[in-house]
């Protein structure tokens, strides 16, 4: 019998997004775990963690204090903290969503040791992201917050759909930062791309997008995921006994991806199968 089936007893890990939704979900489950969690968001945190600090992602010297803050080393770590786009602006949203994110996975990185992970959380609005990569690539690339905030700034057309946009580049940076990560440092960096989630964001996407549009994005499970059900799946990638992932973008959206790639989205499916259905 094998105790501890995730690995994560006594680790020290960090979980952006902490008060809320996906966040709130994954460090409870951490803490449950026997983790040693640290808390990051820039709202109060209830879950019990061993540490809650305040962070703004959208602010440099924000993230560099929390980073002093967590000290070392750090395990895993947890990137989850996003913005829906509208109400907030589209440089917020991409500081959030990517940039300031970045900054902070970045500068734990040299506190990270072999064996070491970190997922994100993009979506199933950063479908396509390999026929855009040569637009994602100039951020993707730049170097720093600084550069990542001028680069945005710089570019308002291209950064404009926001969220689709922010989305888009988490995977493709997870796809070329996690190759150099894993090679010279031994840190898996992996992404899951979530489906409609019952979560605090959820008003924002129905006022931009309604209800019913939103649904359309139901894969073949037929419902909204709940936040613990996108909780597992980051804790799936960021354990040790993940050893061999990375580089990776997880579709963790119901079968949606499956459903428009076999044409079958939206399709009248039988309500049982025998054998040799198609």
């Amino acid at each position: 019998m094998i105790n501890d089936v995730l690995g994560y007893a006594g680790k020290r890990v960090v979980v952006t997004g902490a008060a809320s939704g996906m966040g709130a979900a994954t460090a409870r489950a951490l803490v449950d775990l026997d983790a040693e969690v640290i808390g990051l968001d820039v709202a109060p945190i209830d879950v019990p963690v061993k540490i809650a600090l305040n962070i703004d992602l959208r602010d440099k010297s924000s993230i560099d204090a929390a980073v002093a803050a967590i000290g070392d080393p750090v395990d895993a770590v947890f990137s989850i903290a996003g913005l829906p786009g509208p109400p907030f602006s589209d440089v917020d949203t991409l500081l959030v969503n990517f940039v300031g994110a970045r900054h902070l996975v970045e500068s734990l990185v040299p506190v990270m040791p072999a064996g070491s992970a970190i997922a994100c959380v993009a979506s199933i609005g950063g479908i396509g992201w390999q026929e855009n990569l040569a637009n994602l690539l100039p951020l993707v690339q730049t170097d720093g917050f600084d550069a990542g905030k001028a680069w945005l700034e710089a570019n308002p057309e291209a950064i404009a759909g926001n969220y689709i946009f922010s989305k888009q580049v988490i995977n493709a940076w997870v796809a070329w930062r996690g190759v150099m990560l894993a090679h010279a440092k031994g840190i898996r960096l992996n992404c899951t791309n979530p489906g409609p989630t019952e979560t605090g964001m959820m008003p924002a996407f129905e006022a931009q997008h309604t209800a019913e549009v939103v649904d359309g994005l139901l894969g073949p499970i037929g419902r909204r995921s709940s936040a613990e059900e996108q909780a597992w799946p980051l804790l799936f990638l960021n354990s040790p006994r993940s050893s061999y992932v990375a580089c990776e973008g997880l579709q963790t959206d119901g079968g949606f991806l499956g459903a428009v790639v076999t044409g079958l989205l939206g399709t009248e499916l039988p309500s049982e199968l025998a054998p040799g259905d198609v």
